[in-house]
């Protein structure tokens, strides 16, 4: 499997959460899911998002860290 980059994660979360959206509303709406159900989903993908996003803005911290993890390590 290729890398993708973090910003890629978060664009194709992003068109995830439009697909839902429209999906979800629809399903709602023939009776084949309840709103609560949906709103629970929904959070989730967001909170995923959410993930994305706090490591994309900690990269640096985040890359430090594991360098010097792995240096104490050695």
């Amino acid at each position: 499997m290729s890398k993708v980059s973090i910003i890629g994660q978060i664009a194709e979360i992003d068109r995830e959460i439009g697909m839902r959206q429209n999906v979800y509303q629809k399903q709602i709406s023939n009776g084949r899911m309840r709103q609560s159900e949906a709103d629970m989903l929904m959070q989730r993908i967001k909170a995923v998002r959410a993930t994305l996003v706090f490591c994309q803005e900690n990269e640096d911290d985040i890359r430090a860290y594991i360098a010097a993890k792995k240096a104490g390590a050695e």
